[in-house]
């Protein structure tokens, strides 16, 4: 696929309707996102699939997720902003 075209579906669903989560996801796609390797590209569009209150809950909140991919990306989450 297009990295333009990849790009802004990743960015249409980083727009979750809430402010704060938007920016988190919005900034960390736009700063970080557009270098990486596939496999962390990979990882953020899975991590877009979880719902909202549990994205809330960890990058918001500071739950921690199980899942450990997801733990590091939350981390670099947080750290870009």
């Amino acid at each position: 696929m297009n990295a333009s075209i990849e790009n802004r579906k990743l960015e249409w669903r980083c727009r979750r309707g809430m402010k704060e989560l938007d920016f988190l996801l919005l900034r960390y796609l736009r700063e970080r996102l557009t270098g990486a390797a596939s496999d962390e590209r990979a990882v953020f569009a899975e991590f877009l699939e979880l719902p909202d209150p549990d994205l809330v809950r960890y990058l918001i909140a500071g739950d921690v997720p199980n899942d450990s991919r997801f733990a590091g990306l939350c981390r670099a989450l947080l750290q870009a902003n």
